[in-house]
């Protein structure tokens, strides 16, 4: 476990954390907190206008491997308990904020990203008519709306580490061993390589994909950025709810054609199976961690811009202790990113994916000092280093998937990220 300050430095500083709201009057308030972020590492959760935005980092510490939820959930709570915090707001979100994005796998990963939960200098919240501003470490920030970034240069798009004929092949070698009976899902993704000229401003698509994907969290923290569809979980002053989608169908555009899709989505035998493999791998996992559960017993069909998406809220009511990262611990990996049974679709995934996810798939999000949260999962997302992005899809496949129709699939799960940044 590595943890740094100010500086860099290798020591933790006790944080001195004030919250107050924005004046009505102050033109912070109307303006949309994704227009807010400077260029330099901003940090964003947004959905439908609201949320939290930061920049500047107050303190950090990455962590990798077996134990690298349960080591930053140790930093966190010691870091917590050293701040002195004013609060004028009290609402989820406020006071001291850390942004957090973690790993798939346990493994090491050959491109050197780790987990990583990120104290910022400075937090915009809002959440409904209320918008407030965190500083952290310093005495005061300046908030205004930053210039317009400029899209990406030249962009080219290229296969990442399967072509995609490459790819089929896997799906249907997954296929054979489904059927054989070595499992019963598994979740294999793929990933495509963005080229730009010049470095890509990372506020550009994120603004691209808070317009276009309001009701999906648009999230971005060091270089992991997206609009996810997909609430792994959120812990709010007692309940804990968890959204599922597993299931999906591409959108054509017409609006009669798409309801009579949504329909067949909605009796599809593989696809319901799949969400049934989903839906009963989250309620295992939080049972354990909730009073009281509710799971509903039939789907609903989630809208999306490019997709159709089978989905199922389950809710439930925390008991005393967990914070939302530990939850997020115990859910990671559903059976909607890595299959069923768990462990050996992990395993599969390692053997034949033939790519290494680093943070794909796994939790992304933000927690406050009372362990209030929101860890979506970082599906239609990319990574961001320089002048390049790594975008990612991954399709359910179970027995009877055909690998033509998977890529198909993978291919309209580009589409947020890729049209994003201009492609």
């Amino acid at each position: 476990m590595n943890e740094a300050g100010d500086g860099g430095s290798a020591t933790r500083s006790a944080l001195d954390v004030r919250t107050v709201l924005v004046p009505t009057s102050d033109p912070a308030a109307s303006a949309e907190l994704i227009d807010l972020l400077p260029a330099d590492a901003p940090l964003s959760w947004l959905r439908r206008g609201e949320g939290l935005v930061g920049w500047g980092v107050a303190a950090t510490v990455r962590t990798s491997g077996p134990t690298r939820f349960s080591d930053a959930a140790k930093w966190w709570a010691e870091t917590v308990a050293a701040a002195t915090v004013d609060d004028a707001v009290e609402e989820p979100g406020t006071g001291l904020v850390c942004f957090g994005a973690f790993t798939f796998s346990d493994e090491a990963h050959v491109d050197g990203s780790d987990s990583v939960l990120v104290v910022p200098q400075v937090v915009v919240g809002r959440r409904g008519d209320l918008t407030w501003v965190t500083t952290i470490g310093i005495a005061s920030a300046d908030v205004a709306v930053t210039d317009a970034p400029a899209p990406p240069v030249d962009l080219t798009f290229a296969d990442g580490a399967l072509s995609g004929t490459e790819w089929m092949d896997v799906v249907a070698d997954a296929v054979a061993r489904i059927e054989a009976g070595d499992l019963e899902k598994i979740v294999l993704a793929r990933d495509l390589v963005a080229t730009a000229s010049a470095p890509i401003d990372i506020r550009w698509p994120l603004r691209q994909l808070a317009a276009t994907y309001p009701t999906c969290w648009t999230f971005h923290v060091d270089g992991l950025f997206g609009a996810t569809p997909e609430m792994l979980v959120r812990r709010e002053r007692g309940l804990v709810t968890s959204r599922v989608l597993a299931g999906t169908i591409r959108r054509t555009g017409d609006d009669e054609r798409d309801l009579a899709l949504a329909a067949m989505l909605a009796h599809s035998s593989k696809d319901l199976e799949e969400h049934e493999y989903a839906v009963r791998s989250v309620a295992e996992a939080l049972e354990p961690y909730c009073s009281s559960m509710n799971v509903p017993e039939t789907p609903f069909v989630l809208h999306l811009p490019n997709v159709l998406h089978l989905a199922t809220d389950v809710a439930g009511v925390a008991r005393d202790g967990e914070s939302a990262l530990e939850l997020a611990a115990a859910l990671h990996p559903s059976a909607a990113v890595g299959g069923t049974p768990t462990a050996v679709a992990r395993s599969l995934i390692t053997e034949i994916e033939g790519m290494d996810r680093g943070r794909y798939a796994a939790p992304v999000g933000w927690m406050d000092a009372d362990g209030d949260g929101e860890w979506g999962i970082a599906l239609r997302s990319g990574v961001l280093s320089d002048n390049q992005v790594r975008l990612f899809a991954g399709c359910g496949i179970v027995g009877g998937s055909d690998p033509a129709a998977e890529l198909a699939e993978s291919q309209a799960k580009f589409v947020p990220v890729r049209e994003a940044l201009g492609g």
